[in-house]
């Protein structure tokens, strides 16, 4: 008997005595976890997101819609990106303020192709602000995994109010599980069990998130 058929084998018998029209499972049992934290208002949901991610060491500047395409023109300039990934469906105009060249997304970059790309922009999914959380799923302003995961400088435009939400539950309601869901609380980072902190290391080393308002 392999592993898989004992496996298997003591889940039928920990279930033979479950009625087939029992109870769903999603319904046996009652959920009373909170759905939020508090009773903030939207300012101040937003601003615990912007106090969350600068906790996790990411760099979060404001701006309006009309500054969004020269702060991050800055941003690459500040950095000395020369060139920066950009998904097939970004909005063109946040790039308009700047002559860094782009590199589309493409399917056959290879990690060491996007390795040389200095910086990369990209929209979101949703916003968590209790846990100072982004979460990319894969839509055309946002691109493959990879492309948010090789290149060493990110850069996260978040539209406020529309796209921040107080808590995880209710971030799940807006994603589709069934995307290619990336979670995302600061750099990328790791620590040894002397718990030297290093960053970079599955991820870029240095994340920028733009919260835009009027949009």
């Amino acid at each position: 008997m392999s592993s898989r058929d004992l496996i298997l084998a003591r889940v039928r018998r920990a279930i033979a005595d479950v009625p087939r029209d029992g109870t769903p499972y999603e319904r046996a049992f009652e959920r009373g976890y909170l759905r939020e934290h508090g009773n903030r208002s939207v300012a101040q949901t937003v601003d615990l997101l912007a106090e969350n991610l600068a906790d996790y060491r990411a760099l979060v500047h404001h701006c309006t819609a009309g500054e969004l395409a020269a702060t991050i023109a800055r941003l690459l300039a500040d950095r000395g990106s020369a060139s920066v990934a950009v998904p097939a469906g970004l909005d063109p105009a946040w790039l308009a303020a700047t002559e860094v060249t782009r590199v589309p997304d493409s399917a056959a970059d290879t990690p060491a192709d996007l390795d040389r790309v200095d910086s990369v922009v990209t929209a979101c999914a949703v916003a968590i602000a209790e846990t100072g959380t982004l979460v990319l799923d894969g839509s055309p302003d946002q691109g493959r995994r990879r492309l948010t995961l090789v290149p060493d400088h990110h850069i996260c435009v978040v539209r406020v109010p529309a796209q921040v939400v107080s808590s995880v539950p209710q971030g799940l309601e807006r994603l589709d599980p069934a995307r290619p869901l990336t979670w995302i609380s600061g750099p990328s980072a790791t620590s040894d069990i002397e718990l030297d902190r290093v960053e970079g290391v599955h991820g870029p080393r240095t994340l920028e998130v733009v919260l835009v308002s009027g949009e």
